[in-house]
């Protein structure tokens, strides 16, 4: 007897309430999509590579219109790129080997790991920088931290301790992160982020510009301990900035905006804050979250990958003193997600998205 083959789905996507009922009754097309949030997430970045590509350098192209990209740490560093030309799927390609080229011996200093991220920009964007400011389509949002107390010291133990009063206030309650650090949003000049009034922390809207654009996405990926923190951002308030997920980890912003909000994701989770990984309770919230399309790799497809998982930042101890040994795993991952992207496009162009969407 033949044996019969099922292919398991590569993707899953859950949706908001209202994202539901509209994707039920009329599915998913480019027009729908205005504003797409990318998390932080570091190399696990290199693991959507092949849905972004479907996304940005297929799908969306059908339906041109003003988009709003709305980044921290690495979905900036994802979306710049995107902006950054009119072919995003080679720019997307170029970060993809950039980031996996990347070596660092063990005990690297922050300095050293900023010197190379900003060198790493310099590349990507050098010469862009135009471009991307007055994308036709693209309306760029970097999302940073501004550091209070001791979060603006880069002096190990006085950064470190001012981390754990960060953490432990957290636990207590998210809204006391106030405490330690205040909101950034530097912008497309031409519109403001798409967001409500920002309630739960200070939040600074600060106009994207050739002079800021490398410092803030910089900041937007500088990991306290791992990066030094980057002073005065130019246009915003004085101050040293950080990554931006230590607040918006997942982007869980009360977005306004017509339509969907599409959000490929590297998880099905929503979770709010950096601090909040090891938190189960602290979820995304339901109102911000309801016009939200989120399409994110399934378990079965993770499952065939190496390590069964993305990328990740751990890697770079996993394959300590075997760099080739990561690279080829990474690119192999970077392959693989070409899957995700063709069955993406397969579910919007059949119609058949309705059928395996779950609430987010």
């Amino acid at each position: 007897m033949t044996a019969i083959h099922i292919r398991k789905p590569a993707l899953t996507l859950r949706a908001g309430a209202r994202a539901m009922a509209r994707l039920r009754e009329q599915g998913l097309s480019p027009a729908d999509v205005h504003v797409i949030p990318g998390a932080a997430g570091g190399p696990k970045a290199l693991g959507l590579s092949g849905l972004d590509k479907a996304i940005f350098g297929d799908w969306l192209l059908r339906a041109p219109q003003p988009r709003s990209l709305i980044g921290s740490s690495i979905g900036s560093w994802r979306f710049a790129a995107v902006a950054s030309s009119d072919n995003p799927s080679a720019q997307l390609a170029k970060l993809a080997e950039l980031y996996t080229t990347q070596r660092f011996s063990k005990g690297v200093s922050a300095e050293e790991v900023t010197r190379k991220s900003l060198l790493f920009l310099e590349e990507l964007l050098g010469g862009r920088e135009e471009y991307l400011l007055n994308h036709p389509v693209y309306r760029l949002n970097v999302m940073v931290v501004r550091s209070l107390g001791l979060l603006a010291e880069d002096s190990r133990r006085q950064l470190g301790m001012g981390l754990v009063r960060a953490i432990s206030a957290n636990m207590v309650g998210r809204r006391h992160l106030g405490r330690f650090m205040e909101r950034g949003i530097i912008h497309d000049q031409r519109a403001q982020a798409p967001l409500a009034d920002l309630l739960d922390f200070p939040s600074h809207h600060v106009p994207l510009s050739r002079e800021n654009l490398i410092p803030s996405l910089l900041a937007s990926a500088s990991i306290p301990l791992v990066m030094a923190g980057v002073r005065d951002i130019p246009g915003a308030p004085a101050g040293v900035y950080r990554d931006g997920g230590l607040l918006d980890y997942h982007l869980d912003l009360p977005y306004t905006q017509p339509g969907v909000v599409l959000y490929p994701h590297f998880t099905d989770r929503v979770i709010p804050g950096w601090f909040d990984k090891s938190l189960p309770w602290r979820k995304g919230t339901a109102s911000h979250l309801q016009d939200v399309l989120l399409v994110a790799p399934s378990r079965d497809y993770l499952d065939t990958l190496p390590g069964r998982k993305l990328p990740d930042r751990k890697d770079f101890e996993r394959y300590l003193g075997d760099d080739a040994g990561r690279e080829k795993a990474w690119r192999a991952a970077i392959a693989e997600s070409d899957r995700l992207g063709d069955e993406f496009l397969e579910l919007v162009e059949s119609g058949t998205m309705a059928d395996v969407l779950q609430p987010l």
